[in-house]
């Protein structure tokens, strides 16, 4: 929370505590920052200094919990720009971009910057070529390309803008053929080691000479034979920019929000990392996954599809952490526990089980009665230290369940039972995990559930039948006339049952059958037993 106690600004001190309330409510973020930047009639250089150091603090919390924002970080840039120069500035760009690699507009916007602010060419040069590592492919990318080719222009830099234009001419990008045309313009009169790699123009020179032509005759077939290799180059880009384009032009959002994205824009961009996967070119399907991510943020499936398709290649396990780190630490919601999960299970294949564990705790920390997540996490310990560990966890968690008395302690009762009776082959044990948590679990429809298919699955392993199947019985009888739970619930449990007399039971088993199945069925004038005539 925000310090404003220096401010008498009772609608500023509201919205710092409603967002402090309720961190993932936007529009209040917004109207804070807003509210914050107004503080004595506009931030500047000279504003006191608690105005200033609470609207940074603002900020960077909101930054924090939304760093997809592009528009505060250029905001928020600009600010610093005013009250603390040009280097309070660029640590917001580096922030930014740091944040969010792929925008094409804040780093757009940081060269524009470093352009007004810098008179270093090597250095505004290296920020350039930075920003065309992180955009460059962006299919929309024109915007900072232009920025690009307009800083070089100033210094009439044609090597370097016949260079810049060399590389747009293999990318797709929407305006491609805007660019093909000035870079084949320029390319007439520039030499022709600018035009074409060193393997390429020598194998076009001895190609020539083969055929005999010397002096002018040579210049003039090597230039034809270069502006028809960029013919081709041409129209390879052509056709990859065509292929892309319905996937593209179906992108009505491609920047991030906190509202949700309709189904037709989440199985575009399912097709569209299909289609480019099927490419096959490592770089571009990279980096359509991050632009993807960009806009679809708080949906695991994209995440869980980017950690998998990295995981393809041997030797990425640090980019596949870092793929599931940013989706656990920022954007995925820690209520939608499955991409952690995942997290864990590639924490422990790469043999860090410690992690994989404390990965469990940090989920349960938030959601403590997460069944899943406790039991997920008493498998980690099975698999790495043996069933008592296991057991260990379900019991520890069972009792805070029972302290709170909570019905979902009945479900890891029944993973107990499970492990006892699986992994380490003891029925009878498992069977009295049961019978010693009845009392405490009477109104747990998992606990009932899982007894009763226990003792169903024990009748279908051999052994005394009828001693089996008067355990089932006896199961069924508790649940019937003991549980506490809904009688829909029950209702559930005994088509469980029913399946069971069909299938296992014997001669008189329909008997048993029909007379339950008028009693718990039947209308409520037959429910209580047979009539007479």
């Amino acid at each position: 929370m925000s310090d404003f106690s220096f401010s008498d600004d009772q609608e500023l001190v509201a919205l710092n505590a409603q967002v402090h309330a309720d961190p993932e409510e936007f529009e209040a973020w917004d109207k804070l920052v807003r509210a914050a930047e107004a503080q004595e009639g506009g931030l500047h250089r000279n504003s006191s200094p608690g105005a200033i150091a609470s609207t940074r603090d603002v900020y960077d919390k909101l930054l924090s919990r939304f760093p997809l924002f592009f528009g505060y970080w250029k905001k928020y840039a600009d600010l610093e720009f005013v009250i603390g120069g040009t280097e309070a500035a660029e640590m917001v760009y580096e922030r930014g971009v740091a944040s969010i690699g792929t925008s094409v507009d804040l780093w757009a916007n940081y060269c524009g910057f470093k352009v007004d602010t810098n008179h270093d060419t090597d250095v505004i040069r290296e920020l350039f070529e930075r920003a065309a590592d992180s955009v460059g492919l962006d299919f929309l990318s024109h915007p900072f390309w232009d920025k690009y080719l307009d800083f070089e222009e100033r210094f009439e830099s044609q090597e370097r803008i016949v260079a810049i234009l060399y590389r747009l001419i293999h990318i797709p990008v929407h305006q491609y053929a805007r660019y093909f045309e000035r870079f084949r313009t320029m390319a007439a009169n520039r030499p022709v080691t600018e035009l074409a790699p060193p393997d390429v123009l020598l194998r076009f020179q001895e190609e020539i000479q083969q055929s005999g032509a010397t002096g002018k005759d040579l210049e003039q077939e090597l230039r034809a034979r270069i502006d028809g290799w960029h013919l081709e180059l041409f129209n390879r880009t052509q056709t990859e920019t065509t292929t892309r384009w319905p996937y593209e032009q179906e992108i009505k959002r491609p920047y991030y929000h906190v509202t949700d994205l309709d189904d037709q824009q989440l199985v575009n961009w399912k097709n569209y990392l299909d289609f480019e996967e099927g490419e096959g070119d490592y770089a571009r399907i990279k980096f359509l996954y991050e632009r993807c991510l960009v806009t679809t943020a708080s949906y695991e499936e994209f995440w869980l599809r980017y950690a998998r398709w990295m995981n393809s290649y041997p030797g990425k396990a640090e980019e596949v952490r870092n793929i599931y780190q940013r989706a656990c630490g920022t954007y995925v919601p820690i209520a939608q526990p499955l991409i952690r999960w995942f997290y864990a299970a590639f924490e422990e294949a790469e043999g860090r089980p410690g992690v994989a564990a404390e990965i469990h705790s940090a989920i349960l920390e938030k959601m403590p009665t997460d069944i899943q997540t406790i039991v997920s996490l008493a498998n980690v310990e099975r698999r790495q230290h043996g069933v008592d560990a296991a057991i260990k966890v379900l019991s520890n968690y069972t009792g805070d369940l029972l302290a709170t008395n909570s019905v979902d302690s009945g479900a890891l009762i029944s993973e107990w039972a499970r492990l006892v009776e699986k992994n380490m082959g003891d029925v009878q044990s498992a069977r009295s995990v049961y019978e010693s948590n009845e009392s405490s679990n009477f109104k747990s429809y998992a606990f009932w559930r899982g007894w009763l298919q226990f003792e169903c699955e024990q009748a279908t392993s051999g052994g005394d039948e009828a001693s089996q199947y008067q355990l089932v019985q006896s199961v069924f009888g508790k649940v019937r006339h003991q549980s506490g739970i809904p009688r829909d619930s029950f209702k559930q449990l005994a088509a469980i049952y029913f399946e069971f007399l069909k299938s296992r039971g014997g001669r008189e088993a329909m008997k048993e059958f029909m007379q339950l199945d008028r009693e718990i069925y039947g209308p409520p004038s037959v429910a209580n037993g047979a009539k007479e005539v």
